[in-house]
């Protein structure tokens, strides 16, 4: 994600703004596309690089620097509009209107140094980059994951991944 090409302070009324994220696509994720680009957005708001308000990279910019198809892109903002995170201005393009729910944000920033730590003692045993991404994906398979909904109408506590009551 790149967030260097913020646009500068002052910048007049009409003038057309860059966004503060360029997308990437990870071939080896495995998520179709649109997905990766709407996971993109999410997380860019979830560590404070878009906020709402910004705008979100033109279509006709996207496609040309990935070299995909614009439905694609045009899926992914359609599913971001239909979150309630973005929404698209004709002519204008599209902007973020709407931040998810996020929990304490200085708790956000403490658990980021404490993972940053812990990337520094891995990578002084010798892991390498690839090493340490694969003990985390492996770290975050094995953890029980176990996040609770309300069910509709019985009061009982559901997975939120469908697989039943927790």
């Amino acid at each position: 994600m790149d967030t260097d090409n913020v646009p500068p302070s002052g910048w007049g009324i009409g003038e057309e703004l860059a966004s503060p994220i360029a997308f990437y696509l990870d071939p080896a994720s495995g998520a179709p596309v649109y997905r990766q680009l709407v996971q993109q957005v999410e997380r860019a708001l979830l560590l404070g690089y878009l906020r709402v308000g910004d705008q979100l990279p033109r279509i006709r910019e996207v496609t040309a620097g990935l070299a995909v198809n614009p439905d694609t892109v045009q899926k992914a903002y359609r599913e971001l509009e239909t979150r309630g995170i973005a929404q698209g201005r004709r002519g204008r393009g599209t902007f973020v209107v709407a931040a998810p729910d996020l929990p304490n944000i200085k708790e956000i920033a403490r658990l980021r140094q404490r993972l940053a730590g812990w990337i520094a003692d891995a990578e002084t045993v010798g892991l390498t980059e690839d090493m340490v991404a694969a003990l985390f994906n492996a770290a975050t398979r094995d953890h029980d994951w176990v996040p609770l909904r309300e069910s509709v109408g019985d009061g009982k506590q559901a997975r939120a991944d469908g697989r039943g009551t927790a």
